[in-house]
């Protein structure tokens, strides 16, 4: 898992404020990581999505669709219900964030989208383990709304893993990171976002 992809980010995006280190950043500023990503050669697409899901695979595409509406209308209570009792966020690090409480505030900044404007999708799903476990990965955008900012945009791709509780509802258990980020324009971003499914392409 990278070490610059959703994860991090999502530290960067909460440092900003306070100028705080991320972990596993190599001590530098979240701020100053976040105004420097790393040098591109190509803008990266949206990961390749499976040419046809299972209901049950839809069943997590679907939440994971919500969870990343959640964000996107700034409902942090939805957030919340999305995410497990005992789930842990920026999981590849070696401090990550435990507990739904921990993690809505650690969000509180990116929920509310003032400075900076997170989104994603999924494009892949995979069950396993007794069918109860699922992995969801897909593109992610990230777009500063600071004055002046040095990189405006910049795709990546996340990488979270689902539990479907007792009560039968999926939940996200671990979010981590996938593909580290890359500079990209506002057209990038666009056409990405166009490019995405309105529906779970299942079989």
């Amino acid at each position: 898992m990278g070490a610059f992809a959703r994860s991090t980010t999502i530290c960067i995006v909460a440092a900003l404020a306070s100028g705080a280190v991320c972990a596993g950043s190599d001590s530098k500023p979240a701020a100053d990581a976040a105004s420097h990503p790393p040098a591109a050669t190509a803008t990266p697409t949206a990961a390749k999505p499976q040419p046809g899901m299972s209901a049950v695979e839809c069943e997590v595409w679907n939440r994971e669709r919500g969870f990343a509406a959640s964000v996107e209308h700034h409902d942090a209570v939805a957030f919340a219900e999305h995410v497990h009792a005992k789930a842990a966020f920026d999981a590849s690090s070696p401090d990550p964030t435990r507990g739904r409480d921990a993690i809505v505030a650690g969000w509180k900044g990116i929920i509310e989208g003032k400075a900076i404007k997170l989104g994603w999708s999924p494009a892949n799903i995979t069950i396993g383990g007794d069918g109860n476990l699922a992995v969801s990965s897909g593109p992610d955008w990230i777009e500063d709304l600071r004055p002046n900012p040095k990189q405006h945009y910049q795709i990546g791709e996340f990488s979270s893993i689902w539990i479907r509780d007792t009560a039968g509802q999926w939940r996200v258990l671990f979010d981590a990171g996938n593909v580290p980020a890359h500079p990209a324009s506002a057209d990038d971003v666009a056409k990405l976002i166009a490019s995405l499914p309105k529906e779970c392409p299942q079989r």
